[in-house]
């Protein structure tokens, strides 16, 4: 091989990098808009989709999505919607926080139509003008495993996939990237 040839591979794979970069970017421009527009789409795959599949596909498509997203530039999840406090996740973070059970769920949470305690109030108590979460080590076991983009969730729980994925980039990446993959 000599140097023209090598110049000449490069001319040809730059444009192509600088394709891949620019439908990166593209994918991600007016997310929120396309995942509106997409929820049939993806219903549809996560209906017809096979798991076994899905699954192997999950852990590139999640590690994937948080380099290239930053929970803390968004912070959606803990702006508009709260997490369940289980029984554990109470003691634990009423600990921490050297309050009472009772007085912190007085204080923070309240029950939901399905029984489960949730935040009274949103943005989520705990969640600073930083976007960081000011019981981050302590967090809720929902919290420490949104957005499930990683587990079988995606695909047992696919109502909350599709709502997830209308709020959060991270599920909205996932789920493009499976059905560019598999769809």
């Amino acid at each position: 091989m000599n140097i023209y040839s090598i110049s000449y591979t490069f001319l040809f794979l730059i444009p192509y990098f600088l394709f891949l970069c620019r439908m990166e970017k593209d994918r991600m421009d007016n997310w929120e808009k396309r995942s509106g527009e997409n929820q049939k789409k993806y219903k549809q795959f996560l209906q017809r989709a096979d798991k076994n599949k899905v699954l192997k596909a999950l852990p590139s498509l999640h590690e994937e999505a948080f380099e290239k997203i930053d929970c803390l530039k968004c912070a959606n999840c803990c702006k508009h919607y709260s997490p369940r406090f289980k029984t554990p996740d109470i003691k634990r973070i009423s600990a921490v926080l050297k309050m009472k059970e009772g007085d912190f769920i007085e204080t923070y949470l309240r029950l939901d139509d399905e029984g489960d305690y949730v935040t009274k109030k949103s943005p989520c108590p705990f969640l600073g003008t930083d976007n960081y979460c000011s019981i981050y080590e302590d967090r809720p076991g929902d919290c420490v495993r949104f957005p499930y983009t990683d587990e079988d969730v995606i695909i047992k729980r696919q109502q909350l996939t599709l709502k997830n994925s209308t709020f959060c980039p991270i599920v909205y990446y996932v789920l493009e990237g499976l059905t560019e993959r598999l769809g």
